[in-house]
């Protein structure tokens, strides 16, 4: 592996000496032969680009002489792909923009760690530009739902979002869908920033995705990108406000302190809201909460091929009920938003996240360095209410300093990807990871007078320390290779391994002595280490340049850990639980038609899970033991639909079908054991189906000014929330608007969500707890951009 590494190093940073180049050079128009002033012209892979002048003229110089693809863009008109080929000449482009009423935008995405076409890639993705991030009016990643086909996201109100894609799910504490945020992935619940905010574009790959992105990335991958720092100066200034007390303020700007070298971007948000639920026992609001975002970029242009940028993002939340849950769904639905706690508390919440991204643009291939650093300390300012009653039953503690529930995390990625300067049928990444995770926990658990009805002695306390540390490596590779002009294949393969060690010390008290001695119990140490091998096989047949079928074969993985069977100090046995597996065989074609004015893709899917990670609560507790208890089959459709079928009109459908079932399910129930198999798999929907239809109309040439009006329809079929399948929700319909003016450099728009009012559990654990979706709520938004 050392040997590779080096000559891959060695092949990034060979300096091109007898190869020739060429100047690529051209004219920007609309379709009107008007020149484009502004419109920037992008070489992908590379940090290659240039913007045209007054004129719509461009230039970029020293570019070897090889194929390209080309990314075009200007504000106002939809963005295309262009394929040149310098090898047979430099005669100067000449380019024409539709506006973006008229046609769609060509998507590009890195989805494979390289820059590519979306629609030429051999797998389902979704693609949430920036714009529609605006139109969707989408503030956390959990609002992605049924925007992707059979995508379902959601949280107890704690913002630890818990999401499936394909009846794949986060069922313990490692997640099942990976999340990354400009490349970093967020490496468990903890490590996790929710709110978006000036965002380039999200992208969802659904199936198994475990050939690039290893660990956890079984159901997926959400992959969210920000907006970097450019040679143009460009800001924005956000205000929202809302009923409930919603208030949202966030700015930003990016600009170059030195142009061609030095960029800097700075961005920040202020969210805050009085809360959708009421605590009745106190009479005031629970939910309330306020959260400052940040996103900062500090980008070092060295010549360029060579470029290094620094990226700092924290998330600082407090929330004054940060488990806004009825005891059951019966009491959820006859006391909607009504919760009846007597302990209050608040969640302090804060992440930080940072990165420092080297990328060089080599000859022969392309480096790049990602190094990452993750920490979050989360914890409660005063014990919370562990039984979502009045009743002095349970209450939990985590308050115990900076050394306890402070998790840190840290990465180190080496991508290799072949250079767009090769002229190669053979396209190629290949790459290593590495990871350590520090996670020391301590809670307590304190039984108050009623503690008897939970079957625990009144006025104890169980204090559990945990102290758990995991490291790993991955190496990784996959190519594609061009056979012919409608033929290409792409094969992959990844290579994890992960030790994990956990120590657990149990601590016992009786009575309620305000300065407690807890009596010590022995300890229990474990340590175990996991390997994964996840391949990939794809076939794709392009039929032409807008019809691409294709059918791919992959593996997935979440990784193994372990679990406490009991919180009982003096049996403080750990259970080692194995990896979870997936594989998924996957079929689909995707079709650009009438000049890219409608797009319509559409794939089916087959997915099998072995030794599935089932979670089981135990009481009085309130301990999730997780145990490898099933086998899960996943099969389903998707289809998504994009069109501007006349000027100013814009419709987007997205349908997904999943059939998600246990072939093979045994949990245990108290001391004995429970046959679940035909049972359906939690947090998953069985149809997603999402349509948007927006219409703009001009009224004025001033700031190009027009009247916008959007409307959403969301339909979400029957899903289950604990696996024996008694928490139920049946299918509903939401409905969401949006109205109001635009121009070229602002917009107001006034909002309303869930329009019917419809009451529908959005989350639920299996012992009951329960938590509603939002109510109707309305606001208005002001954006101003420069």
């Amino acid at each position: 592996m050392k040997q590779i590494f080096t000559l891959l190093l060695i092949l990034a940073f060979v300096p091109a000496m007898s190869q020739e180049t060429a100047v690529l050079s051209g004219k920007i128009n609309d379709t009107k032969l008007n020149p484009l002033e502004g419109a920037t012209v992008r070489v992908l892979n590379t940090s290659i680009g240039a913007a045209t002048n007054a004129e719509g003229e461009f230039a970029i110089p020293d570019l070897i002489k090889a194929k390209y693809t080309l990314e075009i863009s200007a504000v106002g008109y939809a963005s295309i792909r262009k394929e040149v080929d310098l090898t047979i000449g430099s005669e100067p482009l000449k380019i024409q923009l539709v506006e973006s009423v008229r046609q769609l935008d060509a998507v590009i995405v890195t989805a494979e760690k390289k820059e590519d076409d979306i629609q030429k890639i051999p797998s389902s993705i979704s693609n949430i530009s920036s714009e529609q991030v605006e139109q969707y009016r989408l503030w956390n990643a959990k609002d992605i739902t049924a925007i992707s086909p059979n995508v379902y996201s959601a949280n107890p109100g704690d913002n630890r979002n818990v999401t499936s894609i394909r009846g794949v799910t986060t069922t313990s504490y490692d997640p099942a869908v990976a999340t990354y945020i400009d490349g970093v992935n967020q490496f468990n619940l903890d490590t996790y920033i929710a709110p978006i905010f000036d965002i380039e574009r999200i992208e969802i790959l659904r199936g198994p995705q475990g050939t690039l992105y290893g660990r956890n990335a079984m159901g997926g991958v959400i992959n969210i990108i920000t907006k970097e720092p450019t040679n143009a100066t460009h800001g924005f200034a956000e205000l929202n406000i809302g009923e409930y007390g919603q208030q949202r303020y966030s700015l930003g700007l990016r600009t170059p302190l030195i142009k061609d070298k030095v960029f800097v971007g700075i961005a920040g948000m202020f969210d805050r809201a009085d809360g959708f639920y009421d605590n009745t026992y106190y009479d005031r609001d629970f939910d309330k909460r306020h959260s400052f975002t940040g996103n900062y970029y500090l980008k070092y242009l060295v010549d360029p091929r060579l470029s290094v940028t620094l990226n700092v993002k924290h998330h600082s939340n407090r929330n004054d009920g940060a488990f806004a849950l009825a005891p059951d769904p019966e009491t959820a639905f006859s006391k909607p938003y009504e919760v009846e706690q007597n302990a209050l508390t608040t969640l302090i919440d804060n992440t930080l996240n940072t990165s420092l991204n080297i990328h060089h643009a080599g000859s022969i291939a392309n480096f790049t360095s990602l190094t990452t650093y993750q920490t979050n300390h989360r914890y409660y300012e005063n014990p919370i209410d562990g039984d979502f009653s009045p009743a002095d039953i349970i209450t939990i503690g985590n308050n115990y300093g900076d050394q306890w529930n402070h998790v840190k995390v840290w990465t180190q990625e080496f991508k290799f990807t072949s250079s767009p300067s090769v002229y190669s049928p053979f396209q190629w990444t290949a790459g290593s990871y590495l990871f350590h995770q520090d996670n020391p926990n301590k809670q307590a658990t304190h039984f108050g007078e009623n503690g008897d009805l939970f079957g625990a002695q009144p006025n104890t306390s169980i204090l559990n320390t945990t102290e758990a540390k995991s490291k790993g490596i991955a190496f990784y590779g996959q190519a594609t290779y061009v056979i012919n002009e409608y033929f290409d294949v792409s094969l992959g393969a990844r290579f994890d391994y992960e030790k994990k060690e956990q120590r657990v010390l149990g601590e016992y008290l009786v009575g309620d002595d305000p300065n407690p001695v807890f009596e010590t119990q022995p300890d229990t140490s474990a340590t175990a280490s996991y390997n994964a091998f996840s391949p990939k096989l794809s076939l794709t047949y392009h039929l032409s340049d807008d019809y691409h079928a294709y059918a791919t074969a992959s593996r997935g993985y979440r990784t193994g850990g372990f679990t406490q069977l009991s919180a009982d100090p003096s049996q403080p046995a750990l259970y080692e639980y194995k990896p979870e597996y997936s594989t998924s065989v996957e079929v689909g074609m995707k079709n650009n038609f009438l000049h890219n004015r409608v797009r319509l893709n559409f794939s089916l899917f087959y997915i099998l899970v072995n030794d599935a990670q089932v979670p089981t609560l135990v009481l009085p507790q309130a301990l999730t033991v997780t145990k490898n208890a099933g086998e899960l089959v996943s099969k389903g459709a998707e289809l998504e639909f994009s069109a501007t079928p006349s000027k100013g009109w814009q419709i987007d459908y997205n349908l997904g079908y999943t059939h998600a079932e246990y072939r093979k399910l045994t949990v245990p129930d108290e001391g004995a054991e429970v046959n679940l198999e035909g049972n359906k798999q939690l947090f998953t929907p069985e149809v997603t189906s999402m349509l948007a239809v927006q219409f703009g109309h001009k009224v004025s040439e001033w700031q190009s000014l027009k009247l916008v009006i959007r409307g959403e329809a969301m339909c979400m079929g029957a899903q289950y929330f604990d696996l024996a399948n008694t928490i139920k929700q049946g299918a509903y319909n939401l409905y969401n608007a949006r109205a109001g003016v635009a121009g070229d450099n602002f917009e107001l728009m006034f909002w309303m969500r869930n329009i019917s009012d419809k009451r529908y559990i959005s989350y639920a654990y299996d012992f009951g707890g329960t938590h509603l979706g939002d109510p109707r709520n309305f606001g208005v938004t002001l954006r101003a951009m420069f």
